[in-house]
């Protein structure tokens, strides 16, 4: 049977319909045609969470003597490394890196605070170089370590000393090393001193167990170096344990350190400071 041919306007509308469903088919499926016209609604502002700054953990203290003699306690220190600042710089007791000090009298001393630290419990501890002369030749030779809190107390942690005689070591009695065989850090100056503190500054059992009482915090001194008087001197007292009929008297003068050691008890060695040094700064 021969077809009937359709109309030329019915064959236009299929193709129109078929070109529409292949538009719609290739357009994105999340695509969104906006609104031809009219306002557009404001959209919400976001709210962020609050962010909170944790507060920092405060660092521990010391109290304001840190080793008071307690009789009949025993004597232990915690120490944080954390707690300890690089240096010593304490008015009354000084010890900057290049520094020297020369004493006279009954003994020639002399004392060279070094470059190098060593590392002691954790604590980087400046070294300073004691060497005592007797009649021009080397009778002691030591080496002390230092290290000051960030309150400003200095802390003793030790000293490796020997003795001589024609040149040759005999002894090396009195060495120690805070933390080494129960050995422990002592005070050898508060940050705030006040008169009647009393307090250690070393300890190992039998052999380092010096002693030491503010008696005044005002006071004149003169030496060869130089004149000092009123709040720029401190008066200590100190002894040992193991010689306990031996007593010192040490004093001190701001910006400079110990200018005056004399025996009160047990002898009456007298020594001074003749010449005090500081690198500049």
């Amino acid at each position: 049977m021969a077809r009937t041919a359709r109309p030329r306007w019915m064959a236009d509308m299929a193709g129109a319909v078929a070109l529409a469903l292949v538009a719609s088919a290739c357009a994105s499926p999340t695509q969104t045609v906006p609104p031809a016209s009219g306002p557009t609604a404001p959209q919400p502002t976001p709210t962020l969470p609050a962010v909170t700054t944790p507060a920092p953990t405060p660092l521990p203290t010391f109290p304001r003597n840190p080793a008071p003699i307690v009789e009949g306690e025993p004597y232990a220190q915690a120490i944080d490394p954390a707690m300890f600042v690089e240096g010593v710089d304490n008015p009354f007791f000084p010890m900057v890196a290049g520094a020297t000090f020369v004493f006279d009298g009954d003994e020639h001393v002399e004392v060279t605070v070094l470059t190098e630290t060593k590392s002691i419990l954790g604590v980087a501890a400046t070294v300073v170089r004691d060497q005592v002369f007797v009649d021009g030749e080397l009778a002691e030779d030591t080496l002390d370590w230092y290290a000051q809190d960030r309150q400003g107390n200095v802390w003793y942690f030790g000293e490796q000393t020997a003795e001589y005689e024609n040149g040759k070591v005999t002894s090396t009695a009195g060495s120690w090393e805070a933390g080494v065989d129960g050995a422990q850090p002592g005070i050898v100056m508060l940050a705030d001193p006040e008169a009647g503190d009393r307090y250690r500054q070393e300890f190992y059992a039998g052999e380092a167990e010096d002693l030491a009482e503010v008696t005044a915090v005002t006071g004149s001194v003169k030496t060869p170096a130089g004149s000092w008087s009123g709040s720029d001197v401190l008066v200590t007292e100190e002894w040992t344990l193991l010689e306990p009929d031996v007593r010192e008297r040490k004093t001190y003068v701001r910006g400079v350190g110990v200018v005056e050691i004399r025996t009160i008890k047990g002898g009456k060695e007298l020594t001074t400071l003749t010449k005090a040094e500081f690198p500049a700064p």
